[in-house]
């Protein structure tokens, strides 16, 4: 995860006096607001329960009010805490950590805790709604939703939910995963736009996996649902042909035949970008990025409005990582020229391994940077797994008191539509294989790294051999 301390706010207290608040953002995105002393308690209580040679040094307390210099000297120290103790394995996944910042989130958004329903969309657009608390975290919304559904204990952790924004002409654009530090109902509350809405969709990206899920009803029954979306979306490349056979499949209500041939089409299980910058093959060029398969998909558009199609494979990168910088803003436009408001500009960077002996650095510009990112380190995570011999079902087993919460009422997963006839006016793509040696290395220009100036090593990079490029 991606957090930095970008701003501060002077604000009054309740007896009239002022103090400095902290705005928290974690991937990109404010997550709440907290005082010096909050963060404070936050550290005293991680040194009581792991010590003082585990936690990292917090800024120490000032006897005078600070001075704006002094406020800007503790926003860096406080921001590069926050990173430390997210970037250690052991306190970033502790509940102490995790809860102190679902506790935050819900005074920020001044949202009490009360009993509430929240509707969750499946892949068709169905609504599931649940009954929460608006101060349950995305764990136990993920179980209401399962028990809602009827879905098995052991498959809730192949399943996971997402944010993202709909546009009006039925576009999806994902915003990010939704994590254990944070609650569903106050992150899609907060941001006060009905675009936005919670959709439940498969967390994994190996497609052998849809195996263990297509044995439960319910569990076919979404993938399913997903898949059909998917190709209706267009994020799935399907023929005329091909389209006939899954069509006739529907007719018959052949569902883990569907899903089968669905397998072996072209961007099965990928997650579709909206369409952004790289400097992949040269500087300024549009294109359209995908994920799945272990790599990311790109569709450049050249400048001589050619159309080229290649991927980089996530086990050739040997790293990664998200930086922003400001983008002054002038009735709604970029202009670097003029002070005043800014937009946030996200870029992902990654080192490729092009040929056996050249790292090259390839960039991305996308508002959805993060989000790259994050399917990224899932993609190493699960090659990890695999590798060591270990077990998905471990990774991805959910922390649980007792069995389930099971609803008294069960929602049904609706079968979609038959499907629309395949869109027979795609722009011919052709290779971008072919320009992979025409491109010199470059580096990062100079930004504000997000992730705390921490590069994503690749674990899944040690393992190449001559074999592999």
């Amino acid at each position: 995860m991606h957090f930095s301390i970008p701003e501060t706010e002077v604000r009054s207290g309740e007896n009239g006096s002022t103090y400095v608040a902290y705005n928290i953002h974690i991937n990109g995105v404010v997550h709440c607001q907290v005082r010096y002393s909050q963060l404070l308690g936050l550290h005293e209580q991680l040194k009581k329960e792991y010590g003082n040679n585990v936690v990292p040094a917090f800024p120490p307390k000032k006897l005078f009010t600070l001075t704006p210099a002094e406020v800007e000297q503790r926003r860096e120290q406080l921001e590069k805490y926050m990173q430390a103790v997210r970037q250690d394995p052991m306190l970033g996944a502790s509940e102490t950590f995790n809860s102190f910042l679902r506790k935050a989130q819900q005074e920020t958004q001044q949202i009490p805790t009360e009993e509430v329903h929240l509707d969750i969309y499946l892949s068709n657009r169905q609504k599931v709604k649940v009954n929460i608390l608006t101060s349950d975290q995305t764990e136990d919304v993920l179980e209401a939703v399962a028990s809602k559904l009827d879905l098995p204990d052991d498959l809730v952790g192949y399943f996971s939910l997402f944010l993202i924004r709909e546009g009006k002409d039925g576009g999806c654009t994902f915003v990010r995963k939704m994590q254990e530090f944070e609650l569903p109902f106050v992150s899609v509350t907060s941001l006060r736009n009905p675009e936005y809405r919670i959709v439940l969709r498969k967390s994994y990206w190996d497609s052998a996996y849809d195996n263990d899920v297509m044995d439960n009803r319910v569990g076919l029954n979404l993938l399913y649902a997903q898949t059909v979306s998917d190709i209706e979306r267009g994020w799935i490349l399907v023929n005329k042909e091909q389209h006939r056979q899954l069509k006739s499949l529907q007719e018959k209500g052949s569902k883990k035949e569907f899903i089968r041939l669905a397998q072996t089409l072209k961007y099965f299980g990928y997650i579709k970008f909206d369409p952004c910058i790289t400097d992949f093959p040269e500087k300024g060029c549009h294109v359209i990025v995908s994920a799945g398969n272990n790599e990311l998909n790109f569709h450049v558009k050249l400048p001589n409005d050619q159309i080229k199609e290649g991927s980089f494979k996530v086990t050739r990168m040997r790293c990664w990582r998200v930086t922003s910088s400001q983008v002054p803003v002038v009735n709604g436009t970029a202009n670097s020229g003029t002070s005043g408001k800014s937009d946030i500009k996200l870029e992902l960077a990654f080192e490729y391994l092009m040929s056996k002996d050249r790292l090259q650095w390839v960039t991305v510009t996308s508002p959805q940077a993060i989000m790259m990112s994050i399917c990224l380190q899932s993609m190493v995570d699960e090659l990890m797994v695999k590798k060591s011999g270990g077990s998905i079902k471990k990774m991805l087993k959910k922390r649980h008191n007792g069995s389930l919460r099971r609803s008294d009422s069960q929602q049904a997963v609706k079968s979609p539509p038959l499907l629309d006839s395949p869109d027979s006016n795609r722009e011919p793509v052709v290779k971008l294989s072919s320009k992979l040696t025409s491109v010199t290395l470059r580096g990062i220009s100079a930004s504000n790294d997000i992730s705390g100036n921490n590069i994503h090593g690749n674990d899944a990079f040690e393992g190449i051999g001559d074999d592999d490029l």
